[in-house]
């Protein structure tokens, strides 16, 4: 058991049935056959355009969504397989940040209940009495929230603010690992940054470890250790945030950042945007060999014929792509 890694993912697969009318069932390649680790306190970004299977793999991660096939390994514990009553004791130890707080927050609780609710859930609190709401000021006053707010309702914050609950909400059970889904792309980038700086605050005073998703890369390489591109369900580079913007050698990467705006118009004016031709093929028949052929300016014969693996061109740095060597 490798101790530094505290999930690790092995050729995962999730396929969902999609069945047509007087045919027969087929199945959208929502994640296919992808591999990563996360090691214990980094947090790893995940991005790529939407309908890639961003969400999916953070949701069978977590087992919301079961995996048609591979492994999960949490603290060198394979946990695909294990059933309901068995996963309850892990589950306190992993939580999810969903993209739209209102539609996760239930409207007609206060919010004082909405954060307390894992706690008598998971018998961290035996019930109201047991300390139940000096926990929950202490949730609230960990995300910059007034105790006032326990008896408020979700309608009665700004998005921001709810953000700020559904955060509290997942630090309850004291998890170890995050999933952080589109947590800051409903706000405006005053609001964004005033989350992520908060979630890289709890993360250094927790010793917390996020998969962090989002499709906007300038968020993801501001809290990110490592960054993950992924494509059609597909994971086509793995790499340090720090190398992202010189290094970047998979040429669907370099097409998302040439969109990313540069700070300085004289560089922003004169650098060159890599366009990408066409729309992302249909997760339901994907094209045969590599999944980017169609769109990639690069393409040759075998890119049609062979899908290419995810293969380690330096410490951290992984490309899947059969002339990685030639993209400088």
């Amino acid at each position: 058991m490798n101790t530094e890694y505290l999930v690790e993912i092995k050729n995962i697969v999730m396929h969902f049935p999609f069945k047509k009318a007087f045919k027969n069932t087929v199945y959208v390649k929502a994640v296919d056959g992808i591999s990563f680790s996360i090691k214990k306190g980094e947090t790893l970004g995940l991005v790529g355009e939407s309908g890639c299977g961003k969400t999916t793999t953070g949701r069978c991660i977590l087992k919301l969504n079961q995996i048609t096939s591979g492994k999960i390994r949490f603290r060198g514990k394979e946990i695909s397989k294990i059933n309901k009553k068995d996963f309850r004791s892990v589950r306190k130890d992993m939580q999810i940040i969903f993209q739209d707080p209102f539609a996760s927050l239930d409207p007609m609780m206060h919010i004082g209940d909405i954060i307390g609710e894992p706690l008598l859930v998971h018998k961290i609190c035996k019930n109201r009495n047991d300390g139940y709401r000096k926990k929950v000021y202490q949730l609230l006053n960990m995300v910059g929230l007034e105790e006032s707010c326990f008896e408020r309702f979700p309608h009665e914050f700004s998005g921001g603010q709810r953000q700020r609950i559904s955060i509290a909400r997942a630090l309850a059970t004291s998890p170890a690992f995050i999933v952080c889904d589109e947590a800051v792309s409903a706000f405006d980038v005053s609001t964004q940054a005033q989350i992520v700086s908060l979630l890289k605050e709890l993360q250094k005073k927790l010793d917390l470890t996020y998969l962090f998703i989002a499709h906007d890369v300038s968020v993801v390489k501001n809290i990110s250790n490592r960054i993950a591109v992924m494509y059609l369900g597909k994971l086509v580079e793995i790499i340090p945030s720090s190398d992202l913007y010189l290094n970047a050698r998979h040429p669907y990467t370099q097409a998302l950042m040439s969109a990313v705006p540069i700070p300085d118009p004289q560089l922003e004016n004169n650098r060159e945007r890599i366009k990408l031709e066409g729309d992302i093929p249909s997760p339901l028949n994907p094209p045969q060999g590599c999944y980017f052929h169609p769109r990639c300016s690069m393409t040759e014969d075998i890119c049609a014929l062979q899908k290419p693996e995810l293969k380690q061109i330096n410490n951290d740095h992984w490309v899947a792509c059969h002339f990685v060597y030639d993209h400088k």
